[in-house]
């Protein structure tokens, strides 16, 4: 893993970048080989003495993100390591139980490789204000749902592996989900 390691109103002493790189570094232990990735952490400080970490890894076929509030940095770290570590749990053991539904391979947490998301800033008011690309994977809606909640946003888009066709899946109002497939 490669990491960029940013500050907001807080310098990134060596000590701090060390126990981030470290305290991150641990989360290779669940894949079967080593992670070619880049590990965003954006640390944060306010006025009110509280501090918050972003943690942001792109992968292949996943994306990890999580961020934590505390008043220590560090304690916010350790959090935020605790969330990703979940992250990866339940997503190794849905994915595993789906491949063992379909006799293929218990072992498939590995191989993954950095996806770069690219924001482009426009500066009108009325315009598009980020912009990213990314790899649409073919899944199904099920793991598509999974995806969307790990990342924490209300919508994600995806190839689906039957029809090959783009779909998206969102929360609705009532907590239940969506799906939008294209018309033939």
């Amino acid at each position: 893993m490669r990491y960029n390691v940013r500050g907001e109103n807080i310098e990134i002493t060596p000590a701090l970048r060390e126990y981030a790189e470290k305290k991150i570094g641990k989360l290779e232990r669940y894949f079967e080989e080593s992670v070619d990735a880049n590990v965003n952490v954006n640390l944060k400080y306010y006025n009110d003495q509280e501090s918050k970490i972003e943690v942001t890894i792109p992968m292949t076929d996943l994306v990890l993100r999580a961020e934590e509030y505390n008043q220590d940095m560090y304690a916010a770290i350790d959090l935020v390591v605790n969330k990703l570590e979940r992250q990866i749990r339940k997503h190794k053991t849905k994915v595993n139980r789906k491949l063992r539904e379909q006799g293929t391979p218990k072992f498939v947490f590995s191989n993954f490789q950095s996806e770069d998301a690219v924001p482009d800033a426009i500066d009108d008011e009325d315009e598009v204000v980020r912009t990213k690309r990314f790899n649409l994977k073919p899944m199904d809606s099920e793991e598509a749902i999974l995806q969307m909640d790990m990342l924490g946003h209300n919508f994600f888009v995806y190839t689906d592996a039957k029809s090959n066709k783009t779909n998206v899946v969102y929360k609705r109002k009532d907590g239940k989900y969506g799906l939008i497939e294209p018309q033939v």
